[in-house]
């Protein structure tokens, strides 16, 4: 199972910014997806998930301003973010919790993508 992001860059505060991961590989299903920030020095945090059945999740610094979706047929997640923040700077990584039918009795796996570097100057 892979997780491959793109769409992160350099932007301006207050411009917006798109990520998609897309999931490929050995899959059954795919549970909950998600969108994780790691600043430098800083652990990973949860950005904004979203369950199989489409029920979003946001950290509060981002709510209002940040939009999670999924499309489970292509098997992917995007991030729309927006009003970009100099804090919200650092490297977005994908997550997903795939049953894949190589792993023993289909349990779910979180798999990461290899991150995406978002910079947002003030």
């Amino acid at each position: 199972v892979q997780l491959v992001e793109s769409g992160g860059g350099l932007v301006q505060a207050g411009g917006s910014l798109r990520l998609s991961c897309v999931v490929s590989g050995s899959i059954f299903s795919i549970n909950d997806m998600g969108w994780y920030r790691q600043a430098p020095g800083k652990q990973r945090d949860m950005v904004a998930t979203i369950t199989g059945g489409g029920k979003p999740d946001y950290a509060d610094s981002v709510k209002g301003r940040f939009t999670i979706s999924r499309d489970n047929v292509k098997k992917t997640v995007s991030l729309q973010m927006n009003s970009l923040k100099p804090e919200d700077t650092g490297v977005y990584y994908c997550g997903a919790d795939v049953r894949s039918p190589d792993v023993k009795d289909y349990a779910p796996v979180r798999y990461w993508g290899q991150g995406t570097q978002v910079t947002v100057s003030s």
